[in-house]
């Protein structure tokens, strides 16, 4: 079956429930492919996924159809995962850049001997500020300075917690591949 997004998206701008639907089921696995690597597990992707869902259709009229409609709803879904992190920044611990000096860099040909899948699944074990700051930066290409507005940090404490990602994950991934040899 093929969709007619111009009518599906015509639809949503009128708030018509059924093209709402349409364009949900749609573009759902794209949205949790972008939510994913920000949230530390399947229910936070689907809870951050449903408030951009949300977002997008309560502003749909903000959308600008010379561009993608992908394009919007990843920015869209960035920005929900953003505004989720800053709802739990409470419970989330943050470093400063002084604290990262003394980290090694990562390997990255070990990069090469796990699945994306497996990489996912380290990802999301970091602890949250680590995490978003790991995808912003590493997966996303945001500037330190950009993440540090973002996420409203300082910019020694966005290259810290990239930093400190980066040695989780090297760590993680190291002792998981020490195990399976």
């Amino acid at each position: 079956m093929i969709l007619d997004i111009e009518n599906i998206i015509q639809g949503c701008r009128k708030k018509h429930r059924p093209a709402q639907e349409k364009f949900y089921k749609h573009f759902y696995r794209y949205a949790m492919s972008i939510c994913m690597p920000y949230s530390q597990s399947k229910f936070e992707a689907e809870e951050v996924a449903n408030d951009g869902f949300m977002k997008i259709f309560s502003k749909f009229d903000s959308y600008d159809s010379k561009y993608p409609v992908e394009a919007w709803l990843r920015r869209i879904m960035i920005n929900a995962s953003i505004d989720y992190f800053r709802s739990q920044k409470k419970y989330y611990h943050q470093l400063d850049i002084s604290e990262a000096h003394a980290i090694e860099n990562v390997d990255i040909s070990i990069l090469d001997k796990i699945s994306a899948e497996e990489m996912m699944r380290h990802v999301q074990e970091l602890p949250p500020s680590y995490r978003i700051a790991f995808t912003l930066a590493s997966i996303e290409g945001y500037k330190h300075h950009e993440i540090a507005k973002m996420l409203n940090i300082s910019e020694g404490a966005s290259k810290s917690n990239l930093a400190k990602a980066k040695a989780k994950l090297k760590k993680s991934i190291t002792a998981t591949n020490y195990l399976k040899d």
